[in-house]
């Protein structure tokens, strides 16, 4: 059931997610659309973003904010959650994170956007110590900026003295964070998602050396979620080019909105429950999402 969370004077949020067991025992879309809708929650200021968490089920909520980085931990008894806020168009740390796009010595191996990685400077010795007891299972996720920091985030997690790694990572609308030696380091459930055109899953471009992390899942121009080689992906891509016209948008910027991702999923869910009532099986990742790319050969291989 839908639960709208009213704040004076702006749009009421729409939770359809209510966590009442292990998030690991979720079906992979019912994850998938759980995670959207924190790393919506977190675009919020904490009062709101309490209330709407509360109603997803996770009544422990925690911001953390340094010098414009920001997270949430959001907690329950059964699982723990960190949700990176993304890009505010009024924040001058956000932007200045986004256009920074210099590539420097990451703290395990390669190379990482310096403007994200500065992001995560900031917030990762107050979310270092906050996790550091945890005995929960963690996760992380982020929209746009927020779904790079989540990246950062989760690798360090392998190098730090947090008892847990996490369970998995789900970023939707993610640039690109660092190069293949960088992206490969750790071995982690990672599901990256990208609405059609959103132009911000298409920078910082792969000629400065950038790779995507993760398994995509690719939804196409009408709204489905699809497996599709590079091919058929472009040609969908056109599609959802023209389409966008027609309706007098540019659809490069709005397939970028986390709401678009959340109605993807969310109709993605209801189709799969109706599957379920008449006894097929929920639908697994491994239907929906693309393998990650191998690393490249060494050289003299």
């Amino acid at each position: 059931m839908t639960k709208l969370i009213k704040d004076h004077g702006e749009i009421p949020l729409s939770i359809h997610s209510s966590v009442t067991g292990p998030i690991g025992s979720l079906s992979f879309l019912k994850k998938a659309l759980l995670f959207a809708e924190l790393a919506m929650i977190s675009y919020n200021d904490e009062a709101e973003a309490r209330q709407a968490a509360t109603a997803a089920g996770f009544p422990d909520v925690t911001l953390f904010d340094n010098d414009g980085a920001q997270a949430f931990r959001f907690r329950n008894d059964r699982d723990c959650v960190i949700a990176c806020r993304g890009t505010e168009p009024n924040e001058w740390n956000d932007i200045q994170a986004d256009v920074d796009a210099t590539a420097v010595l990451a703290e395990t191996v390669g190379k990482v956007h310096r403007g994200f990685k500065s992001e995560v400077d900031h917030l990762w010795p107050e979310l270092e110590t906050a996790l550091t007891d945890n005995d929960l299972p963690l996760w992380f996720c982020g929209h746009s900026l927020g779904g790079a920091m989540a990246t950062i985030c989760a690798g360090r997690c392998f190098l730090s003295h947090i008892a847990s790694n996490p369970e998995g990572l789900f970023s939707y609308g993610s640039p690109r964070v660092g190069d293949h030696a960088y992206v490969n380091y750790v071995a982690l459930d990672h599901y990256r998602f990208v609405n059609n055109n959103d132009v911000v899953t298409r920078v910082p471009p792969p000629w400065m050396g950038y790779r995507h992390a993760g398994q995509e899942v690719y939804f196409d121009s009408v709204g489905r979620i699809r497996k599709l080689d590079g091919a058929r992906k472009r040609l969908d891509r056109w599609r959802g080019f023209f389409r966008s016209l027609r309706l007098f948008k540019v659809d490069h910027f709005s397939d970028h909105s986390v709401h678009g991702y959340i109605e993807v999923l969310l109709q993605a869910v209801q189709e799969d429950q109706e599957d379920i009532c008449h006894g097929e099986d929920a639908t697994q990742a491994d239907e929906l999402a693309m393998p990650a790319p191998p690393p490249p050969a060494e050289s003299g291989a």
